[in-house]
C-alpha cells in the first residue's frame, strides 16, 4: 500500500492499494460527525461494488443513502446535477454528513460539484475505480459538469477529504476502459517524465500498477501544491486536453476521454514538429506508445469542426488560449498564442 498526501488548501491522503472498498467506513468515520452518507455512482459501478461499500458504511453506523444515475459522460449535465441535489436535500443531509464517489472520472466530477455547492459544501470522499480516474481526476479538487456549449464549464475547485485507490476494482475494467487511463499516463510522461516514458515502453504495468499509480498521482500533486487554482504550473496537465475535448464534443461525447486525449496529443505533438518546436522523431515514438496501449492517434474531424468546439474550452482567455506543447521525448511547456493561430495549429496538427 502506498500513500500519496496533497497539501492543498485542504490537505488530504491519497492511498493505493488493494482491498481499500472495505475501509471506507472507518475513513468515512474519521471525518464526518455525523452519521448520513450519500453514495453516488452510476449504473456501470454500482452492481459491482455499491453493496460493498454500503456494508462497509453501516458496519460503521452510517445511514447510507445511494444515487445512481445512467453510466456516460452524457449524463454528467446540469439534469443530473440537479436531480442529485434535490436527492441530497430530500434526505435531509447536513453538512456533518458526507458524499462518496464510487466510479470513474465522471462520477467523481459530478459528485464533487455536488459536494461543493449543497449547503454551499459538504466532505466527500473519492474511490476511483477506472485508472483514468485513480491517475487523474480523482486528485487535485477539479469537479464539474458538461454543458451544451463545451465540456466541464461549471465547476469549482474542491478538494476531496481522502482518495481511496482500490486497486482490485481495476481487474474488472474492460480493455478499453482500461486503455483511456493509458492516455493519461502517457499525457504524465510526455509533460516531464521521460523515465516513465521508458517503462511504458518496455514493461506492462497492468500485472501490477501500484507503483505507477502513486508515480503518477504524485507528479499531479507536485503540480497541484504550486498551482492549485490552475492559473500556471497546473496548466500542464492539460497535454492533449485541449484539442482532445474538441474531438468529444465533436463527437457528441461518444468519444472516450482518453481515446480523444491521445489523439489530441497526437494533434499538437504533429503541429509542434511543423512549427519547429518539437523534434521529429518525438510524434513517430508516441504514436508507437499509443498503439501499445490500444490508442487512436487520428480523427476523422474537420479543422473547421475542431476549431469550433475549441472555442469554448476553459483555456480561452479573451483572445487568446493555451496549448501545451511537447518540446521533447518527456517534456512540454505551455504556449499562449491568440485564438487566431489556433486554425494553423489544428491544421497542422492534422496534417494538412
Amino acid at each position: 500500500m502506498t500513500t500519496v498526501t496533497v497539501r492543498a488548501s485542504r490537505p488530504y491522503e491519497v492511498t493505493i492499494g488493494r482491498g481499500l472498498l472495505d475501509t471506507v467506513g472507518r475513513q468515512a468515520a474519521g471525518q464526518w460527525k455525523g452519521r448520513s452518507a450519500a453514495v453516488v455512482s452510476d449504473s456501470t459501478v454500482a452492481p459491482l461494488y455499491l453493496n460493498r461499500v454500503k456494508d462497509s458504511l453501516e458496519r460503521a453506523g452510517f445511514r447510507v443513502h445511494s444515487f445512481v444515475f445512467p453510466a456516460g459522460e452524457d449524463q454528467k449535465n446540469g439534469g443530473t446535477y440537479l436531480k442529485l441535489l434535490e436527492f441530497l436535500a430530500a434526505r435531509r443531509l447536513t453538512r456533518a454528513d458526507g458524499l462518496i464517489a464510487l466510479g470513474g472520472g465522471v462520477v467523481g466530477d459530478l459528485a464533487g460539484f455536488a459536494a461543493a455547492t449543497f449547503l454551499r459544501g459538504i466532505g466527500f470522499l473519492q474511490l476511483p475505480t477506472t485508472l483514468l480516474a485513480a491517475v487523474d481526476s480523482s486528485v487535485g479538487g477539479k469537479t464539474a459538469i458538461d454543458l451544451t456549449n463545451g465540456k466541464n464549464l461549471a465547476g469549482a475547485f474542491y478538494q476531496p477529504q481522502a482518495v481511496l485507490c482500490d486497486l482490485d476494482t481495476l481487474d474488472t475494467l474492460p480493455a478499453e476502459v482500461f486503455a483511456d487511463g493509458c492516455a493519461e499516463v502517457i499525457k504524465y510522461g510526455m509533460i516531464g517524465d521521460p523515465a516513465l516514458l521508458a517503462r511504458l515502453e518496455t514493461v506492462d504495468f497492468r500485472a501490477d500498477p501500484e507503483e505507477l499509480v502513486a508515480r503518477c498521482v504524485a507528479q499531479k500533486r507536485d503540480l497541484v501544491e504550486q498551482d492549485e487554482f490552475d492559473t500556471g504550473a497546473r496548466q500542464l496537465l492539460n497535454l492533449g486536453h485541449t484539442l482532445g475535448h474538441g474531438v468529444e464534443a465533436c463527437s457528441g461525447y461518444t468519444v472516450s476521454h482518453g481515446r480523444a486525449v491521445a489523439i489530441g496529443m497526437t494533434l499538437v505533438t504533429r503541429a509542434a514538429v511543423a512549427f519547429g518546436r518539437c523534434p521529429a522523431e518525438v510524434l513517430p515514438r508516441l504514436r508507437r506508445l499509443l498503439e501499445r496501449y490500444g490508442l487512436p492517434d487520428a480523427t476523422a474531424y474537420s479543422a473547421q469542426a475542431l476549431y469550433e468546439k475549441t472555442l469554448s474550452d476553459k483555456k480561452r482567455s479573451g483572445d487568446t488560449i493555451s496549448l501545451v506543447v511537447p518540446i521533447a521525448w518527456g517534456a512540454s511547456q505551455l504556449v499562449r498564442i491568440p485564438v487566431s493561430e489556433l486554425p494553423a495549429w489544428i491544421e497542422r496538427g492534422l496534417g494538412l
